[in-house]
């Protein structure tokens, strides 16, 4: 396409045209004898760059100072993108600019990708993965680059920002197409934010020769992890790797080494460790050398919830859990046959009974149903069951820091269900009995239990989902959003309509750590049960009533994850097409 914009001697004599070629709003500069063809919106935030001035080989934009290169578009400022220059012809007096399709560079959005997420420049990350998903590259291979880079800039290993990243990756396709790029965009953010200012990480090399056994190996990860030794650990665990141990049993060394004492730093060690393998699940055990001795530091450092007082005094769980644990062999033992008919279901009565007042109980209650029949994904579902419960009936009278006290046995309870259905084992088992404890340590939480949201929904009146937005537009509307919930699935509402509302909510506001856990535990929950079991729909129901207890926010991350997709289209940022008194630099 050849867009004529004006006259020569109107370029030389004012210094600039300003034209359109189709949509595309195109300018002309007049400089150094010859003439230069960009872009006339500043791929930062859309000023019109002919309102900008043009000095040695530079144009810099007057809303925040950006500079570009006249003849490769290239920016100096790393807050800005390049712009787009084309070639221009002089002929018969005219000054026509030649526009040719645009061609999708991935290599190059990769790169802007890395320099976003390096100097944590949220609209550089958001304009990037819109140009990457718009190139056609997988959002796989977007969660590659981001868990990558979060990997090798951490040095202290795996942290909230993976952690994020991959539940994002995880819910993806529970979400509206539209709302896939923003999940990304949160993720990586998150990434960014947990990395920036941190030393790289320097991983260990494994050992050489590969002589040492499989079970040698695992013995000397769990031994140096409890005597909080990260580094012969992270070794061991990088040669374990290195052999080409199956996942399955790397998975079940290093989960046993996060239950060898009770609710490790709060039960995010569990989580962590449950979140490194949902990663090799969706990018390839390839990732494995990479991605899992990140995780050793902090397994090592975890403070153990043994040396806590409330697990000792009045009640010694910590006693209690290491009783329980040493009859799980057992107990699987005794309930193999009945486990190989696949007789035994009562998940939702023993969620029940871990819900109960009598600590003793409520730990003996899942070895009973393991001796019984039940599998380890079924006590380990139960559990999770139950720690959501503890969120759908959390007391609005309650300090509003404890919905993280219950959310923390919420996530953790997730974390070794998803653990176990992947890699079995008596020592991750352990885990589902810690959970328990914890579940039975947050009851108190549930006196008085908030009211149940049918009878809330009664009080409603008809309505859709739309009612959630006031629940997430003014603060305290935590009832009324689990009520909305449960008058949308009792009415047969479609369950997936909710799970996407729901992380269309969070995706809106500017989201804490916790708030990302909680919402990817309730969807791998609620995808757990039968559909439309009256069990999964409470844990939903569990989950709009965490988000309602938070929101809303400043809402600034959507916000610039919208300007990029603006800018992406072409169409002006403000209201007056982008031309409002300049800024200082960001």
């Amino acid at each position: 396409m050849r867009a004529d914009v004006g006259s020569l001697d109107d370029l030389r004599a004012r210094g600039w045209l300003a034209g359109t070629a189709g949509a595309r709003p195109v300018c002309v500069f007049w400089h150094e004898d010859r003439a230069w063809a960009l872009d006339d919106r500043c791929p930062h935030l859309g000023f019109p760059l002919h309102r900008g001035s043009v000095e040695d080989g530079l144009v810099t934009c007057h809303w925040h100072h950006a500079r570009f290169d006249l003849a490769s578009g290239g920016t100096l400022n790393p807050f800005a993108d390049d712009v787009r220059t084309y070639p221009v012809e002089l002929d018969g007096g005219r000054v026509r600019v030649v526009v040719e399709p645009e061609r999708p560079d991935p290599e190059r959005l990769f790169g802007r990708l890395g320099d976003g997420l390096e100097q944590g420049l949220k609209l550089v990350v958001a304009k990037a993965v819109l140009g990457l998903l718009e190139a056609g590259v997988a959002p796989a291979e977007v969660v590659r680059a981001g868990v990558r880079f979060g990997a090798d800039n951490r040095a202290a290993g795996w942290g909230s920002g993976l952690t994020v990243l991959v539940a994002m990756a995880n819910v993806l396709p529970h979400l509206d197409p539209a709302d896939r790029p923003l999940a990304l965009v949160h993720g990586l953010a998150f990434v960014s934010r947990d990395t920036r200012g941190r030393p790289p990480r320097f991983p260990l090399a494994p050992l050489a020769g590969g002589a040492v056994g499989p079970q040698r190996v695992a013995g000397w990860y769990r031994r140096f992890v409890e005597v909080r030794a990260a580094d012969p650990a992270e070794r061991a665990l990088a040669t374990a790797v290195a052999a080409g141990t199956p996942l399955g049993e790397v998975e079940a060394t290093m989960m046993a080494a996060a239950t060898d004492h009770l609710f490790l730093d709060g039960g995010h060690t569990v989580d962590f460790t449950n979140k490194a393998f949902e990663a090799l699940a969706q990018l390839g055990a390839g990732e494995a050398a990479r991605l899992l001795p990140t995780l050793v530091a902090q397994t090592a450092a975890a403070g153990r919830a043994e040396e806590s007082g409330r697990w000792r005094h009045p009640v010694d769980l910590a006693a209690l859990v290491g009783e329980a644990s040493a009859r799980l062999p057992g107990q699987l033992a005794a309930g193999r046959d009945a486990r190989r008919a696949g007789a035994w279901d009562g998940v939702a009565a023993l969620a029940g009974e871990v819900l109960g007042d009598d600590p003793a109980a409520v730990v003996g209650s899942l070895g009973r149903a393991l001796a019984a029949g039940a599998t380890a994904e079924q006590v380990g579902r139960a559990v999770a069951y139950a720690a959501a419960l503890r969120l759908a009936r959390f007391h609005t009278g309650n300090d509003h820091a404890d919905w993280d006290v219950v959310h923390h046995a919420f996530t953790a309870a997730n974390a070794v269900h998803q653990s176990l259905v992947r890699a079995p084992s008596p020592e991750s088992l352990r885990g589902v009995l810690q959970v328990a404890a914890k579940v039975y340590l947050d009851r108190f939480l549930n006196v008085p239990a908030a009211r149940d949201a049918e009878r809330v929904a009664a009080g409603l009146g008809p309505g859709g989902l739309d009612d959630l937005q006031e629940c997430w537009d003014r603060q305290g509307q935590v009832d009324e959003a689990g009520a909305v919930a449960w008058r949308h699935l009792a009415g047969g509402g479609d369950p997936a309509r909710l799970v996407a509302a729901l992380g269309r909510a969070l995706l809106a506001e500017d989201a804490q750590f916790h708030w990302y856990q909680t919402y990817e535990a309730a969807v791998r929950q609620w995808a757990a049960w039968p559909p439309g079991s009256p069990e999964g729909a409470r844990v939903l129901v569990a989950c709009a009533r965490f988000l309602a207890a938070h929101t809303p926010t400043r809402r600034e991350l959507p916000a610039v994850a919208a300007t990029a997709a603006r800018l992406r289209r072409g169409e002006p940022v403000g209201a007056d097409d982008g031309a409002r008194e300049p800024a200082g630099e960001p």
